[in-house]
């Protein structure tokens, strides 16, 4: 699960610009509170998340995990592979 978290770490610093010196961002960081995301953004997040690892976000998938931070995205996906 290591490897996912700094993947997806990596795809959402460059993909959402957030400066690398931004002490509010870290891998537990609530990122549509903290609003390094939007509901724009998590739609691209999902396909990045589909098309990367090849599996399917479905709706209740999105209603049964919480997927707000790096470690919790990291932990659905390693379930979803798991599967």
């Amino acid at each position: 699960m290591e490897d996912i978290v700094k993947q997806l770490e990596e795809h959402i610093r460059t993909r959402y610009e957030i400066d690398p010196e931004d002490e509010d961002f870290d891998t537990d960081v609530h990122l549509f509170d903290y609003g390094f995301i939007d509901s724009i953004g998590a739609t691209a997040l999902i396909a990045h998340i589909e098309k990367t690892y090849g599996i399917e976000v479905t709706n209740q998938d999105l209603m049964l995990y919480p997927l707000n931070t790096i470690n919790e995205i990291a932990s659905y996906i390693s379930i979803k592979i798991a599967r």
